[in-house]
């Protein structure tokens, strides 16, 4: 049903007076090489990490950060065209694939990561559904920034980190073209099982203008596991059985040398086609959920997200470096039909039918930064700035209208100050404050009823306005110790919401005042990281380690009738991560990482932390190898394995057995255009996803989530410049 928003008078800005922090920014380097040495056209320039806001170069910060080159990007969708399994596959330390279109239990080093798409952020930390990795096709981007530990220098929700999506820019002078499509099959090439994916894009560069426009369209058929078993319908969303959509138009305009002003808009749409039915499993047994044909209950699961972008830059203002940024973001994510908990309800004729939900969120922020280098004798860099947000959020039942969680609003304002100076050649000191403020508004509201009918069991609560005051610090080294030997250390904090929605949706007890829940308070991550880089020509090698810990943490519970719950409680995590390259030749590049974390919460609340963290948030021990070949100027190989190692929680019926998957591209130069074939599961493993060996489920749920992963999977693609 359609959802009317209420106007809201404007949010007054705070006075520029800008003196407090921006948490540490991190080195850049490219993910396929951890010495930031790769091959030399990547060293023509250094990387410029705009996700920082005093766009970082490489080997200047000490918080670590990687970037995903275009390069590997089209490496990856050459194998799969799921952008969570890329992430998984190239970013160390992020949790495997779940293989669908939520992304619930898929952590960023155990915790929340703030995805953004050129600085807009795409995750909504008030009603967490686990849609925010699918809000952009990534035949749209053209590399992916990584910074890694909790950082609030782009705001709220990077507890874990951040992962910025930076859009393509126009290849040139002169208009541009290139077309793309591929095709994708089961190794039996079953019908059911086919999906194609169609691509295009133009841009250009005259006098003073710049432009560019996109468009994708994408269909994907069922999947099917190592067993050629179709793979069970996850209720929470589908990427299997889909079509999707991405359309993406960029303009710029410089006004002189030093000024430019740029508007963009991407809108994304994926759709489940809705032609199968899920057939539940049976987790004491071993026998795996299963999909087949039918007319599932609602309508289908979807995400739509719009995100527009304005921004303006002046390079050289009165000495200074200019950026601002206004934005907006439009999120809409509905969720399948479920017979579970609230959702079943009565007709008018007394049939018993079942909703659904919608998760409905509406950003509208602005940032302002202002940087002056050459300080000091050109020793010293400050940057300030000041952030603000608004975000109104709910979550509607669709059938029925009723508010599963009542709208709440949220307004956030931060001001921040960042110093980056050399102490000598060698030695440089990073450290900055940031201020945040931020308010709730939730109006008195009803919970719904988690019986059987619309009337029984509501629970009234008054609602409120608790509002939060947080001053975070950052504090950063970095030692260049020889000219291949680079050691650095970081201290860092990130400011985060729990899950608000479900908080106020899972209050039981009468007589609740928002403004007194201890559940809403503000989760404050501190992270701690030492580390070391080693460059020696054609081999890098990174070693680093950290420990992640919140005071007031969350954890999600579920209960006996389906629903899950925030658990605030005290959590600390740690790990490490080690990556390591070689160019052996100048056609062959081998690469290897290793990630450990483990972590621990206070469940029976005595200030010590004493019960193992599942998998829904702490990813298991991976060893991750890649070999990429170039065996002539026209053919290219990649070759990879990614092993996931057994793992104990403490609890026999989330047990975890590991599994390893090899994936495989070729890449050939045609007289005309360039074609690609990638095999994902090369050897047809047959296996049980991390998800669902791992994720603590509800009694009622856990025969219905207990999914296997994607057996042996064909993409044939074609792709042409012009």
């Amino acid at each position: 049903m359609p959802h009317h928003k209420k106007y809201r008078t404007p949010w007054m800005l705070l006075p520029a007076v800008l003196c407090t922090t921006l948490p540490t920014v991190t080195l850049a380097q490219t993910a396929a090489s951890s010495g930031g040495n790769q091959a030399a056209d990547n060293e023509l320039s250094p990387l410029v990490v705009t996700a920082t806001r005093n766009k970082s170069l490489v080997g200047e910060t000490p918080q670590k950060v990687i970037i995903i080159t275009r390069e590997q990007i089209e490496q990856q969708l050459a194998i799969t065209n799921d952008p969570s399994q890329v992430l998984s596959n190239l970013i160390p330390s992020y949790s495997p694939s779940r293989q669908k279109l939520n992304n619930s239990g898929e952590t960023f080093r155990g915790r929340s990561a703030l995805f953004m798409v050129d600085g807009v952020p795409q995750s909504n930390p008030l009603r967490d559904g686990g849609r925010d990795s699918y809000t952009i096709d990534l035949s749209m981007v053209e590399r992916i920034e990584v910074i890694y530990g909790a950082s609030a220098e782009q705001g709220l929700g990077a507890t874990g980190g951040i992962i910025n999506y930076v859009t393509k820019r126009p290849d040139g002078a002169g208009v541009r073209q290139q077309a793309g499509i591929s095709l994708t099959s089961d190794d039996d090439f079953k019908s059911e099982g086919f999906g194609h994916k169609l691509n295009y894009r133009l841009s250009g560069q005259t006098a003073d203008w710049d432009y560019l426009v996109a468009a994708s369209r994408q269909e994907r058929g069922v999947f099917y596991d190592g067993n050629d078993e179709t793979i069970g319908m996850a209720y929470h969303g589908e990427i299997q059985n889909s079509e999707s959509y991405d359309l993406l138009a960029k303009a710029g305009y410089w006004i002189d040398d030093n000024q430019n002003i740029e508007a963009s808009i991407n809108q994304f749409e994926l759709e489940e086609d809705g032609d199968y039915v899920p057939v539940p499993g049976d987790r004491d047994t071993g026998i795996a959920a299963t999909a087949r044909k039918g007319d599932p209950d609602g309508d289908p699961a979807y995400n739509e997200v719009t995100s527009a972008r304005l921004s303006y830059s002046h390079a050289d203002w009165y000495g200074n470096s200019v950026d601002a940024q206004l934005y907006t973001q439009r999120f809409r994510a509905q969720f399948g039909a479920t017979g579970l908990g609230s959702f079943p309800y009565q007709d008018d004729a007394g049939n018993t039918l079942y909703d659904q939900t919608r998760n409905e969120s509406d950003k509208v922020g602005a940032k302002f930064t202002l940087s002056r280098d050459g300080l000091l004798n050109d020793r010293l860099t400050l940057t300030t700035g000041l952030d603000l947000l608004q975000d109104e959020t709910q979550q509607v039942l669709v059938k029925t209208g009723r508010n599963y969680v009542p709208e709440t609003q949220f307004r956030n304002m931060a001001a921040f100050l960042q110093g980056d100076v050399d102490l000598t050649e060698a030695l440089s000191l990073h450290a900055g404050v940031r201020q945040e403020y931020a308010k709730l508004n939730v109006n008195d509201y009803s919970t719904v009823d988690r019986s059987t009918s619309v009337e029984n069991d509501l629970v009234s609560v008054d609602g409120g306005n608790p509002d939060f005051d947080e001053t975070l610090f950052n504090a950063g080294i970095v030692y260049q110790a020889t000219d291949w030997a680079q050691l650095y250390a970081n201290y860092s904090e990130g400011f985060g919401m729990p899950d608000v929605g479900r908080v106020l949706r899972g209050v039981r007890t009468p007589g609740q005042d928002v403004d007194s829940l201890i559940d809403l308070s503000p989760i404050v991550t501190d992270n701690r990281e030492i580390g070391a880089r080693f460059d020696w020509d054609r081999y890098g090698l990174e070693l680093s380690y950290y420990e992640s810990n919140s005071d007031l943490g969350q954890r999600i519970k579920p209960d006996a009738q389906g629903n899950y719950r925030v658990q605030r409680e005290k959590t600390e995590i740690k790990g490490f991560e080690v990556t390591g390259d070689a160019q052996v030749s100048d056609a062959h590049q081998l690469r290897l990482t290793y990630t450990h974390a483990e972590g621990e919460s206070d469940q029976d609340g005595d200030g010590e932390v004493d019960t193992k963290l599942t998998g829904r948030d702490i990813a298991p021990d991976t060893l991750k190898l890649g070999w990429s070949a170039a065996w002539t100027d026209k053919l290219s190989t990649h070759l990879q394995y990614s092993r996931y190692f057994n793992r104990s929680f403490g609890d026999p019926d989330l047990e975890f057995d590991g599994y390893g998957l090899v994936d495989a591209s070729l890449a050939y130069q045609l007289p005309v255009g360039r074609a690609s074939l990638g095999i994902e599961n090369l050897t047809d493993e047959d296996y049980f996803t991390y998800y669902s060996q791992s994720f603590p489920q509800s009694p009622v749920l856990e025969d219905d989530l207990y999914f296997k992963g994607r057996g042996r999977t064909l993409t044939l693609g074609y792709q042409l410049d012009f």
